[in-house]
């Protein structure tokens, strides 16, 4: 059984191994969206799609097929590590005693971080901090504790989830309390379905990046004390010398 990273949706954007983990799958497992994206490549596999809020019975179901014998690829999109379905799956797995029984390999992908980086150019490269603003599965006060610590240490900040038809407060939060710590001409980068068909990207910055198009598509990167734009490039320096 593999838990496979495909990316950012884009075929062509997919690891090696993702690609070849899925071709030679009995059976795949996923969020019907991301199955959609798959579909050029899917040839004779069995394919089990649920929808949103579904990831516990998704995960079952693609444990019952595994302990039946059947060579199942569970997909997430990005990297099933980061916001995706590796951990779940280890810890039903660890639950009913069946880690032992079930071979089970986590195949990395690109997480949005590393996509929406990417596009702006280097804004990671120095420590950062990602931050999921969705309180669907953790306290906001909780997360709201994070954005201020890593605020505070300077880390470059990933933002998932910035801002849905519900949710349009916490991106505004999230300004607010980084703002605390930073000028409000630091670069902030959106970018938008990045690797995807569709793809958009703007470089702003922390007093102004609000007020852009963000949704639960976009992933917001806002660099520390030292990041810069440079010929419509967003940097973060190493802190190399020449």
């Amino acid at each position: 059984m593999a838990v496979v990273g495909i990316g950012p949706g884009a075929i062509e954007d997919m690891t090696i191994k993702a690609y070849n983990t899925i071709l030679t799958a009995d059976v795949i497992v996923g969020y019907k969206t991301y199955l959609h994206l798959l579909q050029p490549i899917l040839q004779q596999q069995e394919v089990v799609g649920t929808g949103m809020t579904k990831e516990v019975e998704r995960c079952q179901k693609a444990l019952e097929l595994a302990a039946s014998g059947k060579k199942v690829a569970v997909v997430s999109s990005g990297d099933p590590g980061v916001y995706g379905m590796a951990g779940l799956i280890l810890e039903l797995a660890a639950e009913q005693k069946l880690l032992e029984e079930i071979d089970i390999s986590i195949v990395p992908g690109v997480t949005a971080a590393n996509a929406g980086a990417a596009v702006l150019g280097a804004p990671l490269m120095h420590d950062l901090s990602i931050i999921s603003l969705s309180d669907l599965l953790t306290p906001w006060e909780l997360i709201l504790k994070r954005l201020e610590a890593a605020a505070a240490s300077d880390f470059v900040l990933v933002l998932y989830n910035p801002k849905s038809h519900k949710r349009v407060e916490q991106i505004l939060k999230a300004q607010e309390i980084v703002m605390k710590y930073r000028s409000g001409d630091t670069p902030v980068g959106v970018v938008k379905n990045a690797l995807r068909a569709g793809e958009e990207m703007w470089i702003s910055d922390l007093q102004s990046f609000t007020a852009l198009p963000i949704d639960m598509f976009t992933v917001v990167i806002i660099g520390n004390s030292q990041t810069k734009v440079q010929a419509g490039r967003m940097i973060t320096p190493r802190g190399y010398t020449w």
